[in-house]
């Protein structure tokens, strides 16, 4: 993939078919490093299926035997000389945690994207499940939480057009301390 963000887009998407409640996306810039954490309380994965899940060839899929976006995060963080780590856990404190490192002053270090996109797209797609979305670079810090925004607007749909909108904007005004 040619940008972080639309493997946000597909590990997030395995979060929500794993019935997360909750999906907690971050992306930190810090010292010539960016880790990108994708955190859920879905129903985790088994021990066997988690040691191959970075493999082309395991997949939940029914329509096409490979599973390629674990494997193409692992390849654009090994790429930027950075790495892939998962944790999953079945049972009670279930859940995945999806975290990649990557060396930003890399010539192979993929560009974030669209990230104020993707945040739209995930909840357009999925309303009814809770994300908490932060991106943090030396520059300031930027947070846009549904659990917060559903306290705020009470009955007003998340997916609707104004909510959407202004969740775009403010995932792509400049950061706090930018001039």
């Amino acid at each position: 993939m040619k940008e972080l963000s639309l493997n946000i887009l597909d590990v997030a998407k395995n979060s929500v078919k794993a019935q997360a409640a909750l999906i907690e996306i971050s992306v930190v810039e810090e010292n010539g490093v960016r880790t990108l954490t994708i955190k859920d309380d879905g129903c985790g994965m088994s021990p066997d299926f988690l040691s191959r899940v970075t493999d082309p060839f395991t997949t939940t899929r029914t329509t096409r035997p490979v599973g390629m976006g674990l494997p193409l995060l692992k390849l654009a963080a090994e790429q930027a000389e950075g790495e892939l780590s998962i944790e999953s856990k079945q049972g009670e404190g279930h859940g995945t945690t999806v975290r990649a490192t990557f060396n930003t002053d890399h010539l192979d270090c993929v560009p974030l994207g669209d990230f104020a996109g993707t945040a739209v797209t995930l909840i357009q797609g999925s309303p009814d499940i809770d994300f908490d979305f932060i991106w943090r670079t030396p520059e300031g810090e930027k947070r846009v939480s549904t659990r917060e925004m559903r306290e705020v607007l009470g009955d007003v749909p998340l997916d609707s057009p104004e909510v959407l909108s202004w969740v775009s904007e403010s995932l792509n005004e400049p950061f706090e301390n930018e001039k």
